[in-house]
């Protein structure tokens, strides 16, 4: 693992981090573990503030993180690949921002050095989520249909103050 205050993330592919790094890089906002709807007829994708049946909403973190894909079978574990290919992953998401070559913003844990600055920046879903899948029927969820997870909060795009 990097030492502190190394950017071990910088001019590196996804494909080279060790298993540690790769774990680091996600910043716990859980916006991943929200229920997302496709589109039958046009293949669009839209997020809901419904949190998958595992997630722990008021700490934004899969409750069962080790047997996630046992028990929630159409969960999708983060490859170098498929970080590389998911359109639905969250603007904000450090797999996707270092897989397009850009650095971590202010607010990420490896750079801020605090895991409440993604509650701070307002990228977090605590206290954001509805329900959870289960206790909500489809037509339920659909109405759920949400805008802010594809987007970047306004105080995560300013500079670290």
């Amino acid at each position: 693992m990097a030492r502190k205050g190394e950017k071990f993330w910088v001019d590196r592919s996804l494909a080279d981090f060790s298993k540690s790094e790769w774990e680091s890089l996600c910043d716990g906002c859980g916006r991943c573990c929200l229920v997302k709807l496709q589109d039958e007829d046009t293949g669009e994708i839209y997020f809901t503030d419904v949190g998958c049946r595992l997630l722990d909403a008021a700490k934004a973190r899969c409750a069962d993180y080790g047997h996630r894909s046992r028990r929630v079978t159409d969960c999708i574990r983060l490859d170098p690949e498929s970080a590389s290919s998911l359109t639905w992953l969250p603007p904000t998401c450090a797999y996707r921002l270092i897989g397009q070559g850009q650095d971590l913003p202010h607010w990420h844990p490896l750079v801020s050095g605090r895991k409440e600055s993604v509650v701070e920046a307002g990228v977090s879903v605590v206290g954001r989520v509805y329900a959870l899948e289960d206790d909500l029927s489809i037509d339920e969820q659909v109405e759920r249909v949400v805008s802010w997870p594809g987007k970047v909060p306004r105080a995560a795009k300013g500079a670290k103050k």
